[in-house]
């Protein structure tokens, strides 16, 4: 062991028989940040049953035919005028959509035998402006700040996931398969990667949305088109504003703050939807908004350099080829992995990798091994102890010499520590999703049959009935976080911050 093991102090706990207090609504100032005066963005929490008011419906059809008129007349005032810009073209668009949808109303009003209603008229011209501007039937969703993940198995059978709420059917979000597919391409394009596309020789579509949603679909291959949409609800949180959802402690707020600050090199790991990007971004705000850094994104999710803290930010993001091949590679593709090596010459301080999941992984180990430190990435696995495998596989996906003891010893002497995130879900039995850190794993070199060995800094106490990290070691480099401001007494807390075990339904045996 390298670490201090530490030793139980009943005196600093809270009275047990205090009424429990499952999570803190205001949260006293972190030890770093006790003379920041900087508001820090407001966290959308809402766990209320979604409703849907049928009588607020639209009639598609009829916004998908004034779509195409609009449409029409819109091409017609580009060949006219060429150079108009996005926001000139639907300020125009509008105007021209209020005309359609009066045309429509009269014509409504004759048929019907009586007018139409202002709200529904109103209604119409938003369903036709979402459709020609926006995401159509989707973005009410994305409008919704309550909402997590959008889930579409074909055109009529949509799901919606509402943050800690259950999963909840929702109504069609297009008329047809080959409308959802045409919604897709007309997304694509208006995304600015005209790259990418939806057809029988590319299957699949993988698009950032304006409001930085990540958007995966495929066709052909499947019997339909599926869809996912993936949220950000908390694009702009940082370390306090997780301690807000619970998804750490004060205590390890003020460690992952310090890891930050003296430049350790940190992978985040987790299964999909966990929290990892969200804990990345929260950790990625600890670093001085005028030191250099760069970030290589699949898609861009991160928004370091749309949050208006990073002054000194290269962001970069990974392009498709055209789909012929050559060398193994289409034509005109970049990926992650392309990107990182011309990083090295943009004089960057740190680099952060949205997501490791293929060959990159090698030469990000490379940087973070050479490097000044301080890099951050994150990692799909799902156990803390499947990590250093998981990275092993990934190189041999590389080729060339790499083997498992290459990896292994790249791993020890590259990362400095591995956080990883879970997240208990006790939605099927009425009760709800727990995303938190359950441990905090310092790597510490080379161990026995050659694999990278651990301190486990933070982790789970069943003894107290608490699945979250809380402290239960001292790490070796607590000298080097100590010189950074990090207040070392917080690691004899046995509990943290924690005023009470996580609340769940059903506990571990």
């Amino acid at each position: 062991m390298y670490g201090r093991p530490l030793h139980p102090d009943p005196t600093v706990h809270p009275d047990p028989t205090a009424e429990p207090v499952q999570r803190r609504t205001t949260v006293d100032p972190l030890p770093w940040r006790a003379q920041e005066a900087v508001p820090r963005p407001a966290v959308e929490r809402a766990h209320k049953e979604p409703s849907f008011d049928t009588h607020e419906a639209v009639d598609y059809a009829v916004a998908t035919r004034l779509k195409k008129v609009v449409a029409d007349r819109l091409a017609d005032l580009l060949k006219d005028n060429p150079g108009m810009t996005a926001q000139a073209q639907a300020q125009r668009g509008r105007a021209l959509i209020n005309e359609a949808v009066a045309v429509w109303a009269d014509t409504a009003a004759i048929e019907r035998g009586h007018s139409t209603t202002p709200a529904e008229d109103r209604r119409l011209a938003e369903a036709v402006y979402d459709l020609l501007f926006r995401a159509g039937r989707l973005q009410k969703y994305l409008d919704d700040p309550r909402v997590e993940n959008i889930l579409v198995n074909g055109h009529d059978d949509v799901s919606v996931d509402y943050g800690d709420a259950r999963r909840v059917q929702v109504p069609p979000v297009a008329e047809s398969d080959e409308d959802l597919k045409e919604l897709l391409r007309d997304l694509a394009r208006r995304t600015g990667q005209s790259e990418r596309t939806l057809s029988t020789a590319n299957p699949f579509l993988a698009l950032r949305l304006e409001d930085g949603s990540r958007l995966q679909a495929i066709t052909e291959v499947t019997p339909k088109t599926y869809v996912t949409v993936r949220r950000h609800r908390v694009r702009d949180i940082d370390l306090p504003g997780l301690v807000e959802l619970g998804s750490i402690d004060t205590t390890l707020a003020a460690f992952l703050g310090s890891l930050i600050r003296a430049k350790k090199n940190v992978m985040i790991v987790g299964t999909q939807g966990v929290g990892k990007t969200s804990l990345l971004r929260a950790m990625a705000r600890e670093i001085s908004p005028d030191e250099r850094i760069g970030t290589m994104e699949t898609e861009y999710e991160l928004f370091l350099h749309e949050n208006g803290h990073h002054r000194q930010i290269v962001p970069m993001e990974s392009r498709l080829g055209n789909g012929e091949r050559v060398d193994g590679h289409s034509v005109g593709e970049i990926t992650v992995s392309d990107l990182i090596y011309p990083a090295l010459r943009m004089t960057l301080s740190r680099m952060v990798v949205g997501e490791v999941r293929g060959p990159e992984v090698v030469p990000m180990l490379r940087v973070m091994t050479n490097g000044e430190g301080g890099s951050l990435c994150t990692l799909h696995a799902r156990e803390p102890h499947m990590v250093f495998d998981r990275i092993a596989e990934l190189y041999m996906e590389y080729g060339g010499n790499m083997t498992e003891s290459l990896a292994y010893k790249q791993a020890a002497n590259g990362i400095n520590f591995i956080v990883f995130v879970k997240m208990i879900d006790e939605t099927a039995i009425g009760g709800r999703r727990h995303r938190f850190v359950s441990h905090v794993l310092e790597v510490t070199g080379i161990g026995e049959m050659g694999r990278p060995a651990t301190n486990t800094v933070f982790g789970p106490n069943p003894e107290l009935g608490e699945p979250r990290a809380v402290p239960l070691m001292h790490p070796s480099c607590l000298s080097d976080l100590m010189r950074v401001g990090f207040p070392a007494h917080l690691l004899d807390l046995q509990r943290g911050s924690w005023q009470a075990p996580l609340e769940l339904k059903v506990r571990a045996a």
